[in-house]
């Protein structure tokens, strides 16, 4: 796990926390108290608490109340801009002081919080599943309102999956909140899971995906859907899947390998090659494709493009600096090979965000289309 350590020029480096969780950020040291301010997992990967310690590793979590917790102090410690969301409640600002007391909210997003509940907002839960390996994941669920656990409903699978990235976080999350709030109020479970490789669980989950991005991933995500698909309230024939990124790269690889679980899916900016991504990332977890040729071939989704069954939806922006457009058109091309039919949009001179105008309501609004005629 990742922890603070004092260290020595003299080289008697010193732990001075432990546990099994995660240090997510140091904050600093205050020299005057002789504490160091800093960030983890303290209560589960899910939740992010902010805490200090004296040298000798006595660590006090500042703030109990579950959900993330984030701080930007002064240069002196002496005071603090404290902000914490839970999933289902939008962030509040708090000026504190150095004895974590408040001085005053600066603000408290109330207005924020009417205008949800004047929209019926469905509440975020939490739950674990077991994968085939035996590895508890977390997950969320949103139910649809009037929710009757005697029917089945289609489920949205929403996903990211990739290294340094969690989804499933006890924070408030925002514009992807309230599309999935839609999604729910339009009769979808909508859910979530993280995979093995996702942060803040210790060096053994996390590193697991060394050398084979996608690979345990893709199990993950396929033994979720199966999963998914046993519960006497969902319909399996009804699973869909959608990501961006590296969330695009894991919808192509489950709606491939994972054909007979996921109906349908959306994939948005994907790798489609680890070949034809950057080296400063790929290199850094794959190695060079002359030192681990067969990893980047068999997690590459043009060479599982026979295998797709269900309604594809593949979205790039022609213009992305990121996951560069060469990687659509090897999809693209691969899935014409395999004799595939799906649908394909491009937005023209648009960068990896795809935004700009009326661009991303426009790719929502088609998103939504796509599902509910195919979900």
């Amino acid at each position: 796990y990742n922890h603070l350590w004092q260290g020595s020029f003299r080289g008697s480096d010193v732990q001075i926390t432990s546990g099994s969780w995660d240090i997510g950020r140091v904050y600093g040291y205050d020299a005057k108290r002789k504490q160091v301010y800093f960030e983890g997992s303290m209560r589960g990967a899910t939740q992010l608490h902010i805490a200090r310690t004296n040298l000798k590793g006595k660590v006090e979590i500042l703030d109990e109340a579950p959900g993330h917790h984030g701080a930007a102090f002064s240069r002196t410690f002496d005071y603090c801009i404290h902000d914490h969301s839970d999933a289902n409640t939008p962030p509040v600002y708090t000026l504190r002081d150095k004895k974590w007391k408040p001085v005053r909210v600066l603000k408290d997003n109330a207005g924020l919080r009417e205008e949800l509940a004047a929209h019926n907002v469905q509440p975020k839960t939490f739950f674990t599943f077991n994968n085939e390996a035996g590895v508890a994941l977390n997950c969320w669920m949103i139910k649809p309102p009037g929710f009757d656990k005697t029917k089945q409903y289609p489920v949205y699978v929403a996903i990211y999956g990739g290294p340094g990235v969690q989804t499933v976080t006890d924070s408030y999350g925002g514009s992807n909140y309230l599309w999935h709030q839609l999604l729910a109020q339009k009769g979808y479970i909508v859910v979530s899971c993280d995979p093995r490789g996702t942060p803040m669980r210790g060096k053994a989950f996390e590193h697991s995906t060394y050398k084979e991005l996608g690979k345990l991933e893709t199990e993950d995500f396929i033994d979720f859907g199966k999963y998914l698909g046993e519960l006497s309230y969902v319909d399996p024939q009804r699973i869909g899947i959608q990501g961006w990124s590296y969330g695009g790269f894991m919808t192509l690889l489950s709606m491939t390998k994972g054909a007979e679980v996921y109906s349908a899916g959306i994939s948005v900016a994907p790798v489609s090659n680890w070949r034809y991504y950057d080296s400063i990332y790929t290199e850094r977890f794959m190695q060079t494709p002359q030192e681990n040729a067969s990893w980047y071939d068999d997690n590459s989704p043009v060479n599982h493009a026979d295998k797709l069954e269900g309604k594809l939806l593949l979205v790039h922006g022609s213009a992305d600096d990121n996951v560069h457009f060469q990687n659509a058109m090897e999809m693209v091309n691969a899935l014409v090979a395999a004799g595939k039919q799906f649908d394909f949009f491009a937005y023209p001179n648009r960068n990896h965000g795809i935004y700009g105008g009326n661009t991303r309501l426009h790719l929502f609004e088609m998103m939504l289309e796509f599902v509910e005629e195919n979900l």
